[in-house]
């Protein structure tokens, strides 16, 4: 077969994806282990009978929706190419907004960072490899994320800690420049979590009691006493969650807060600094 009635072929098969054509592509170049740009360059290539042998076996997974990303093993979150499993979540596009923002942050050029429930560790090592003399530290509780982030860390030669914690459980004593993190943050009864890629990904990685605010809350009434003096936390939450994110940063001594939007132009990230001589509400 060649590459443009593979193409056809993957596509005819793939009619409940929403991106059925760039999930065709990405499957033949991968099976093909080659870029996308060269499928449109030699259309009239043949597939080797193993190389048609793989994106059959892939094709028939992704429309049992089986996320791409876990078909191949990796997904790249900006620009770097992260080795992802089952796991841990996929690194989506609009976590970029958090890395982001944190690099918008007015830190000294050798900041303290603790990235919260890392997972392939893309956003500790996104801002590693943005600001290569900040000492970041990221930390997971599950023993196979953090196995993960590590592996990511060496293959990338992006040195990081990694270290495995609940929250700030086992960082007692030891203040940061900014905190980030992508909690859990969805309601178990969202009707999202029956469809798409989240089928898929670990729901401990996903959903989050309260409405899907106990993990935020968590993460915001306990980073005072981890931040230096005008330290800035960063948090990722849900599109209808920044006024209730909002408010608890207010409530827990932070100035400075504010929301920033996603790809969608949906409230993302929410964000405050800790103020020097103050002390959170109780």
């Amino acid at each position: 077969m060649i590459i443009r009635a593979a193409l056809q072929w993957a596509r005819t098969e793939l009619t409940d994806s929403d991106s059925q054509q760039m999930d065709a592509e990405v499957l033949v170049a991968a099976a093909m282990q080659r870029s996308r740009t060269y499928l449109h360059t030699w259309p009239e290539q043949e597939l080797s009978a193993a190389e048609l042998e793989q994106l059959q076996h892939w094709v028939l997974q992704r429309k049992n929706g089986v996320p791409i990303a876990y078909l191949l093993g990796s997904r790249e979150f900006w620009s770097l190419d992260l080795e992802v499993n089952n796991t841990t979540l996929i690194p989506r596009p609009d976590t970029e907004v958090l890395v982001e923002t944190a690099l918008q942050l007015d830190l000294s050029r050798r900041s303290r960072v603790l990235d919260l429930g890392t997972g392939t560790g893309a956003i500790a090592l996104a801002l590693k490899s943005e600001r290569t003399e900040w000492e970041i530290t990221a930390v997971d509780r599950i023993p196979a994320a953090l196995a993960l982030a590590r592996s990511n860390s060496r293959r990338l030669n992006l040195p990081i800690q990694v270290l495995e914690s609940h929250w700030f459980a086992a960082l007692r004593g030891q203040q940061f420049d900014l905190i980030v993190s992508n909690p859990p943050y969805i309601d178990a009864e969202d009707p999202h979590l029956s469809q798409g890629d989240v089928r898929f990904e670990p729901a401990s990685a996903l959903v989050a009691e309260q409405a899907g605010l106990a993990d935020l809350r968590v993460i915001v009434e306990q980073a005072a006493e981890f931040l230096e003096p005008n330290g800035w936390l960063a948090l990722e939450h849900g599109w209808q969650q920044a006024a209730a994110v909002r408010e608890l940063l207010v409530e827990n001594g932070f100035e400075q807060v504010h929301s920033r939007r996603d790809y969608g132009n949906l409230e993302r990230v929410s964000c405050g600094q800790i103020a020097t001589m103050s002390s959170p509400k109780r």
